[in-house]
């Protein structure tokens, strides 16, 4: 695991450690000394801790005029024991829809594995991108984790897709892919 580095194709367009309004604004980095593990695995220093003990994350784009986010994510999401959904809603995407984010992108095929819990987060989030006319998209979640997420049916408050080639994309580009996909199944 220590070899996924986050997308990088994007930093000469945003860097969360630079953007005043990001709450990772300030951040250093280092290329040598992993000291951030899931489990027994080192990962990657460039990855953000935003207090889960096993999922990690980069902000790899936000624009705050079209008011979405890109994030790209690591780990094992685990409801069940570190209500990671919580973590992520409270320290990470709340703090986005301050600054007024609503449509969340979330890039989820380096997550290996998923441990559902309470859907009351879930519920929280839809409700509160919604009352925005926004969204929360999971992209690439490995079938294996998408089981116990489907099963909970968990896809209703946070939608499922499948975008093998999403690095080939510019940013906006990828977000309209997703934004004109949503809609359609709006209709």
């Amino acid at each position: 695991m220590h070899d996924i580095e986050p997308h990088y194709h994007w930093r000469h367009l945003y860097m969360a450690e630079e953007d005043p309004r990001s709450i990772f604004f300030g951040r250093t980095y280092s290329e040598f000394e992993f000291s951030q593990a899931v489990y027994n695995y080192y990962i990657h220093p460039q990855w953000d801790e935003f207090g889960s003990k096993t999922l990690y994350l980069k902000i790899l784009f936000a624009d705050y005029d079209a008011k979405f986010a890109i994030i790209e994510m690591i780990g094992e999401w685990n409801d069940a024991i570190e209500n990671d959904i919580m973590e992520l809603k409270r320290e990470v995407l709340d703090k986005l829809m301050e600054e007024g984010i609503y449509k969340f992108i979330m890039i989820a095929e380096s997550v290996f594995n998923f441990h559902s819990g309470d859907k009351d987060y879930y519920e929280e989030l839809y409700d509160e991108v919604a009352d925005e006319n926004g969204w929360a998209v999971l992209i690439n979640f490995h079938q294996g984790a998408q089981h116990d997420f489907l099963l909970r049916k968990l896809n209703r408050y946070i939608e499922l897709m499948e975008i093998p080639a999403w690095r080939t994309f510019k940013p906006e580009d990828f977000f309209q892919l997703i934004d004109d996909k949503i809609s359609q199944r709006l209709l």
